[in-house]
């Protein structure tokens, strides 16, 4: 029996909760969905331009927890450049489009690589390749944000559902919701056979199949009835989001085993840190907006 006075060595560890096959706590899990989900709607549909708050915060949540999780293979990103220039990439992707989006990420390359001639010449080549790393799996990604956003015009005075950027918005989280939400029912109810082990255990060939079915009847729905477009986009739509999702949730994996790392934080309970629901955001969303761009608008 421990008391006061036992070393804090000798105390025994309090057990971890087993959330059995759903690996995480699913009440706090959703409870965290909604609030998320409650503050991107309202965000979307009063006043569009506050939803680029919540982009530009992503991303610097993001670059923190990605810099933390690095450090423990002793590299080391330069935290400023990243998050500054992570944030002027969203608001030049939103105001002025592609182009400007590709020349601030360029222009932002570049200061990294010159502010990190401040520390010498020790880790510069490891410390560098990271941090462009970084800046493209990051804000360059997650500036697709913006330009999809962008589509319905009225950059700084818009809002509702029915605008265009609004809308394809809400069809790039909601049939990237669909892949997780389709996966993870078809993966706990059936998943035996592995489709990458050494990557990620939990991920099953079954719950591919469930993420599919669900992408494929997401896509067309919200293609058809909420933009408007053809059936087959709506299609094309679920394959790319299901594909994309699932090899964005691969790579995050492989990056966090890399690292020896379980979670990149644990800033959203229930489900980890920001990064480990942002990965199929980013991976899906520079596709579904070139197919949507060309497409639909």
């Amino acid at each position: 029996m421990t008391d006061a006075t036992t070393p804090a060595a000798a105390q025994p560890e309090a057990p971890k909760k087993d959330h059995g096959r759903a690996g995480r706590d699913l009440k706090a899990a959703v409870l965290s969905a909604v609030v998320l989900l409650a503050a991107i709607g309202a965000s979307l549909y009063f006043w569009k331009p506050a939803f680029m708050l919540i982009v530009a915060a992503a991303v610097v949540v993001a670059t923190w927890e990605l810099r933390k999780g690095m450090l423990a293979k002793d590299i080391d990103l330069p935290e400023q450049p990243l998050m500054v220039g992570g944030i002027v990439m969203v608001v030049v992707a939103y105001s002025s489009g592609a182009a400007a989006l590709v020349t601030a990420t360029a222009v932002t390359a570049l200061v990294i690589m010159l502010w990190l001639l401040r520390r010498g010449v020790d880790g510069y080549v490891k410390n560098a390749t990271a941090s462009v790393f970084t800046l493209v799996y990051l804000p360059f990604l997650g500036s697709f944000v913006a330009l999809m956003l962008a589509e319905g015009g009225e950059t700084w005075t818009g809002g509702g559902f029915d605008d265009d950027g609004v809308a394809g918005i809400l069809t790039f989280i909601l049939v990237t919701i669909a892949s997780d939400i389709g996966g993870y029912v078809a993966g706990v109810l059936f998943g035996k056979h592995p489709m990458a082990p050494v990557i990620s255990p939990k991920k099953s060939w079954e719950g591919f199949a469930g993420s599919l079915l669900a992408c494929l009847g997401a896509g067309w729905a919200l293609v058809v009835y909420l933009l408007d477009g053809d059936w087959w986009v709506g299609l094309c739509l679920g394959l790319i989001a299901v594909v994309m999702a699932t090899l964005g949730d691969l790579c995050e994996s492989v990056i966090k085993r890399d690292l020896g790392i379980k979670d990149m934080s644990q800033v959203i309970p229930g489900h980890g840190g920001l990064m480990d629901r942002l990965d199929s955001l980013l991976a899906t969303i520079a596709p579904i907006w070139l197919l949507l761009h060309y497409a639909v608008f």
